[in-house]
């Protein structure tokens, strides 16, 4: 099926899955393909953005619907975004720390961080078991890491599989080539397949941010008029 896709549509499946990576989700879902289809400098991409569906809004509604992973990128877009606002550059941070240390040692340590604070977590619950109310009888007050929250480690590596409805989606991208008899899967095929998602978590995103998928069928079909 991929043969079929132009350059910039497998760009843009590419990017879903850095995405994906960088938000620690180890699958690729729609929301990470509509994420990276309002990022992109196609037409498209235009028609999203113009009726409020920015990858800045995007990301933000992934991460109020499914949280960020365990391996999620220690300093997100969303983490930049808060920093700069008071005042700190963490693109200048990151090259500083990694002119120092080598490349990507920031997302390096993070994983070195989280077993250490998870290994004194440990400890210290063991230490409870043995003395619940502390060496001289009072009740510890230092809380473990918990396990289930620990601080999200490096990004995720290797192969990320495409979810069910992730598939279906770039099938349907297929079909509407061929309704609009076109040779090629390009990004507003697969745009157009994205804002027609019944279910996932596509149509509450677009709910969301105030977004009509028959008022983005639309904008995107007019900007991409059947060959006479």
């Amino acid at each position: 099926m991929f043969e079929r896709f132009t350059g910039d549509a497998n760009h843009a499946v590419a990017q879903a899955q850095e995405h994906a990576r960088r938000l620690g989700h180890r699958y690729i879902g729609c929301e990470h393909l509509l994420l990276a289809a309002a990022a992109t400098g196609e037409s498209a991409g235009t028609a999203l953005r113009e009726h409020g569906v920015t990858p800045e809004a995007v990301e933000t509604q992934i991460v109020r619907l499914v949280g960020l992973g365990h391996a999620a990128d220690l300093f997100s877009a969303l983490d930049s975004t808060a920093l700069a606002s008071i005042g700190i550059d963490l693109d200048a941070v990151r090259a500083r720390i990694e002119a120092a240390f080598g490349p990507d040692a920031l997302t390096l340590a993070a994983p070195r961080a989280c077993r250490k604070m998870r290994s004194a977590g440990r400890r210290d619950r063991l230490a409870r078991l043995r003395h619940p109310r502390g060496p001289r009888g009072r009740r510890s007050l230092r809380r473990p890491w918990p396990d289930q929250h620990a601080m999200p480690g490096g990004r995720a590596t290797g192969h990320i599989p495409f979810t069910t409805r992730a598939k279906k989606c770039l099938e349907h991208s297929v079909r509407e080539a061929k309704a609009r008899h076109d040779e090629y899967i390009g990004i507003e095929h697969l745009t157009l397949a994205l804002v027609a998602m019944k279910d996932g978590a596509v149509p509450p995103i677009l709910s969301a941010l105030g977004a009509s998928p028959a008022i983005l069928r639309a904008a995107i079909l007019n900007r991409y008029p059947l060959a006479s």
